[in-house]
């Protein structure tokens, strides 16, 4: 486990989009996300249409988006690894509700079970190479929908100011500043259909 000094390194790379610091976190923290995700998995209908790698994929990818565009403020490995878990069971907890609805609708397809429900997990969690080239498009999309002022905010977080620094050469509080971005990253997600956290 890294100190604070080491972490802070690390996940500014995470932040400034470094892949070898991307494969390095997926290949450290994915285990015990697919954990807690297999844990939360309670239901056999949605066990039987979404594994642990689904909902996985799906927070590493939220989560990159996010941290290159400034929204976190980590200062530990243990506030990294409860932010992910949080957002795998929030992720969980999304799925749940939305299959309680589709099949309040509608019967549900019989689909073959998936390999988590199969009790096998594939080899390799590294990201993909089309995985990386598609979270730097998706950041690319995210920003394309910012305003001109929500972009300035992400771009000063990505260089590496503090909310407090930011919001003195902005004349604003860091929280509303704090609390802007995370709205906009939020409605951004939403309106490109995406899950959120």
């Amino acid at each position: 486990m890294r100190d604070a000094k080491t972490f802070a390194e690390f996940f500014r790379r995470v932040c400034e989009g470094d892949q070898d610091a991307a494969i390095e976190l997926v290949r450290e923290y994915e285990p015990e996300i697919r954990r807690e995700v297999r844990f939360r998995l309670t239901d056999p209908k949605l066990r039987r249409t979404v594994d642990s790698m689904d909902i996985c994929q799906s927070v590493f990818g939220n989560f990159f988006v996010r941290a290159a565009l400034g929204q976190f403020d980590l200062v530990r490995p243990e506030d990294l690894l409860r932010l992910l878990v949080k957002m795998a069971r929030n992720k969980v907890i999304d799925r749940h509700r939305r299959e309680r609805a589709r099949s309040g609708r509608e019967q549900a397809p019989q689909v073959a079970p998936t390999a988590a429900y199969c009790g096998t997990e594939p080899v390799d969690p590294a990201p993909s190479p089309s995985s990386i080239v598609a979270g730097k498009e998706l950041l690319e999309e995210v920003r394309r929908h910012m305003t001109e002022e929500e972009r300035r905010i992400a771009d000063a977080r990505s260089r590496g100011q503090t909310w407090k620094q930011i919001a003195e050469s902005q004349g604003d509080s860091a929280e509303a500043l704090r609390k802007r971005l995370a709205r906009a990253i939020d409605r951004i997600i939403a309106e490109l259909g995406l899950d959120p956290w």
